[in-house]
């Protein structure tokens, strides 16, 4: 074959010349740097090769990674789990093998992506995002994406290239079934936010209030503390970085004063309420609290006191005590919002003590990320904001789709880590790219949590003036 006819046969004359044009109209300054960039970006993308393996979560916990293969470079992540799955969310798929981990492997995950998973996908055109999300659900036909088998990848993957711009591969597949849905986003040279924003049809990058944890009970911790999670809002911040410097500053006040401390709900309050004051961001910090009321519901009663080792087992609240109780703590802290007051099937209180407008209601136990919950919820006013766990729901698709259902509805939206975290960064550019408003990522401490934050910070840096913190306007973002 002759030079000209090889030139012909790919038509490289014409997509060279396109190159060249291209980099003249954009004056650049190094035009071979273009012009190679530029052809690069002008090959079709193909799925080439896709390998998981199991590696460990911030608890010890084996959780899974993938590397994936494309024509433009491996890319790698990792996903994050819950503990437990609630019962309306994918389920996890763990070996069961007690004497391997405990029986929490995840040898068989790893086997359906490196067989099933990967037969479904490679070859396909990852920037088609709409039909590999098809392609795994269709491999997947059950509502809970759990009757069969499979472990959460919830993948992530940015790899610089030479003018520091980004190239992404998301990759979900939320501790899902043995054909677990699967999505891979590959969006070359842009960043990730700006991807899932194009795919949500969102143009507006604002960065989201975070949630930083700053005391953690309920039925994981080992003290005393009934609630989940006693959290701050810097809600008064200009920027987000001055948010986490907000939100370190008075995590370390705390820290001190915590120290060989157990503290129950009130007491646990106050001591944030002073850590707030210490720093002097008294009215720019607000309070939020995550009850998960679902784990001491007994029937009808709710007990507070249930990790106390002195429990009487008579200091039970009824539904209108914990809305009283409520009131009461609204009115005596900067409360502002309250995730799963009551339990998870408890309806009619949710609906009565959103109605009341005292704070936001945040729906997490009681809407796991279910669309048909969330339907439910919007219908009956049960709360006015989504808790978003990405790897609850299945796809990027179906993830866009409850945050558009929830926004319609007016709601607030949160995007949340898991409690076994790995340190992908994901979730930050979720909430940039969907606009959500919140994020709960944990404490400003600890690598695999400060990842979200310090990817947002990044994320902050990146789109300068484009740019806003939502601030005040957090739940109508």
């Amino acid at each position: 074959m002759s030079v000209q006819e090889y030139l012909d046969k790919h038509m490289l004359s014409r997509k060279i010349e396109d190159a060249v044009n291209a980099a003249v109209r954009a004056k650049t300054p190094d035009p071979v740097l273009f012009i190679s960039n530029h052809m690069r970006k002008a090959v079709p993308s193909v799925i080439t090769k896709v390998k998981a393996r199991q590696i460990l979560d911030c608890r010890g916990i084996p959780t899974v990674e993938v590397d994936l293969y494309t024509n433009k470079g491996m890319f790698r992540a990792s996903a994050p789990s819950g503990a437990p799955s609630g019962l309306y969310e994918a389920i996890e798929l763990r070996d069961g093998d007690k004497g391997t981990y405990l029986g929490n492997g995840v040898t068989r995950a790893v086997r359906n992506v490196n067989e099933k998973i990967s037969e479904a996908i490679v070859g396909m055109d990852p920037t088609l995002q709409n039909q590999i999300d098809q392609a795994m659900i269709d491999l997947d036909k059950t509502e809970k994406k759990g009757a069969k088998d499979m472990n959460a990848l919830l993948i992530i993957i940015l790899k610089n290239n030479p003018r520091k711009l980004v190239q992404f591969i998301s990759v979900l597949s939320s501790l899902l079934p043995v054909q677990s849905i699967t999505v891979i986003s590959l969006c070359s040279m842009v960043p990730l936010y700006k991807h899932i924003a194009d795919l949500s049809g969102r143009g507006n990058h604002v960065l989201p209030v975070p949630a930083f944890t700053l005391i953690s009970g309920g039925k994981h911790a080992a003290n005393n503390l009934a609630i989940r999670d006693i959290m701050i809002l810097p809600i008064g911040a200009k920027r987000f970085e001055e948010a986490m410097q907000m939100g370190s500053e008075t995590y370390h006040h705390l820290k001190r004063n915590m120290a060989h401390k157990d503290v129950i709900f009130r007491e646990g309050l106050d001591l944030v309420k002073e850590a707030i004051n210490r720093t002097g961001y008294n009215g720019k910090i607000k309070i939020a609290i995550d009850v998960a009321a679902t784990d001491f519901c007994i029937g009808t009663k709710y007990d507070l006191d249930y990790k106390s080792p002195n429990r009487s087992g008579q200091n039970f609240k009824s539904g209108e005590d914990m809305v009283e109780m409520y009131k009461e703590l609204c009115k005596e802290y900067p409360i502002v919002s309250i995730e799963d007051p009551f339990d998870m099937e408890d309806w009619e209180q949710a609906k009565y003590f959103t109605g009341l407008g005292i704070c936001q209601v945040v729906g997490d136990g009681l809407l796991m990320s279910n669309s048909k919950r969330i339907e439910r919820a919007v219908h009956e006013r049960a709360c006015n904001a989504l808790l978003l766990k990405v790897n609850q729901i299945g796809t990027v698709t179906e993830a866009i789709e409850v945050v558009k259902m929830a926004k319609d509805a007016e709601w607030g939206v949160v995007i949340s880590q898991r409690s076994g975290e790995t340190d992908d960064s994901f979730i930050a550019d979720l909430a940039v790219g969907l606009a959500t408003g919140q994020i709960k990522a944990g404490a400003p401490s600890r690598g695999e949590r400060l990842a979200k934050y310090n990817q947002l910070i990044r994320i902050e840096e990146e789109l300068g003036d484009q740019s806003s913190y939502v601030g005040d306007d957090w739940k109508q973002s």
